[in-house]
């Protein structure tokens, strides 16, 4: 199974929430490998993987990376750049 098939089960099927850094712990990869992947999810899966940023008690900021529905207006504003184009 390749990463990129990891990291959709993980975010996707399973609907978990999780830091690149974490994700790539359990594969065994690197966290920039990792964010290439779910880059390719955006691009060309055209699955909406949202980066969210918390910080925790001590200032540290992570992101992480859930899948969801897009709201309407982002739909529509995707169908006008494309009508543009």
């Amino acid at each position: 199974m390749s990463i990129l098939d990891k990291v959709f089960n993980s975010l996707a099927v399973e609907g978990n929430e999780r830091t690149a850094a974490q994700m790539a712990n359990f594969y065994g990869t690197t966290p920039g490998s990792i964010v290439a992947r779910i880059s390719e999810m955006r691009t060309k899966l055209g699955i909406a993987v949202y980066a969210n940023k918390r910080t925790d008690t001590a200032g540290r900021t992570k992101t992480f990376y859930r899948v969801g529905t897009p709201k309407r207006a982002v739909v529509a504003a995707g169908y006008k750049a494309l009508a543009a184009a």
